[in-house]
């Protein structure tokens, strides 16, 4: 006997997809995608790969930052029209530092119904990985490349919890030469990159022993950078430090 369709009538799916290895796909996602009348993609071309891998065949429209503003509406009503719809971005789950975030809220004002799957994100194998502490944090994504970055930084020195960014493989250098200034050399931080891939690496340490590690190992792949929040003044001897840079890769430096 044949299932019943995943999909909802009028529901709008928010679909996590993997960020590096296919196989963190969900059986749930791929049911749902299956199931749908439309995915809303930010790349037809790039979500292509992964709807060919899974075998899914729903038809495909392209939904990214520069039409977004123009297409929510007429989403929503197709929704309203009780269309099921779902929504992926290139990696990781939509509107966290993705598109997303507008139609969500869109939906939301119109009472339409909105389902958030779990799956996979960057940022949270990142920060678990830093060995910082994850109870308490904050999520910055990306800064600003130029107008009011250095304001952002400022209004971060002080900041208690660790703090999560996002950034790319060219600016990582200049990126953490700022914090170094900002934060301080000897403040700890985490980078990681290629998040479940074959060439996955942790990197951990002060900022400058890191600025040393990427002033010699030009990096490759979306970057997340993990920081200490800012520690209370006291006496620490050299062993209670974060110590020195360490890498998860096989070979160590």
């Amino acid at each position: 006997m044949a299932s019943k369709p995943v999909a909802e009538p009028g529901k709008l799916y928010v679909v996590p997809t993997p960020v590096g290895n296919l196989d963190d796909m969900t059986v749930r996602a791929v049911e749902v995608l299956k199931s749908v009348d439309t995915i809303l993609a930010e790349d037809t071309r790039t979500s292509g790969v992964l709807m060919k891998h899974f075998g899914i065949e729903t038809r495909m429209q392209s939904h990214h930052k520069f039409n977004e503003h123009e297409t929510a509406a007429g989403v929503v009503a197709r929704l309203k029209g009780g269309e099921s719809i779902a929504l992926v971005s290139d990696a990781g789950t939509p509107a966290i530092s993705d598109p997303g975030f507008m139609l969500v809220r869109e939906c939301r004002r119109e009472g339409v119904v909105v389902e958030c799957l779990p799956g996979a994100t960057a940022f949270v194998p990142a920060l678990v990985d830093s060995g910082l502490p994850c109870d308490k944090f904050c999520f910055e994504g990306f800064l600003p490349q130029k107008k009011g970055r250095s304001t952002r930084l400022n209004e971060l020195k002080d900041e208690p919890r660790t703090i999560v960014f996002y950034e790319s493989p060219m600016r990582l250098l200049k990126t953490l030469e700022q914090f170094a200034e900002v934060f301080g050399s000897d403040r700890e931080a985490s980078v990681s990159r290629e998040i479940s891939k074959l060439h996955e690496e942790t990197c951990r340490g002060t900022l400058a022993e890191l600025v040393e590690h990427f002033s010699v190992n030009e990096p490759r792949g979306e970057v997340v950078i993990v920081l200490a929040g800012k520690r209370e003044e006291k006496n620490t001897t050299k062993k209670d430090k974060y110590a020195h840079f360490k890498t998860t890769k096989t070979v160590e430096l």
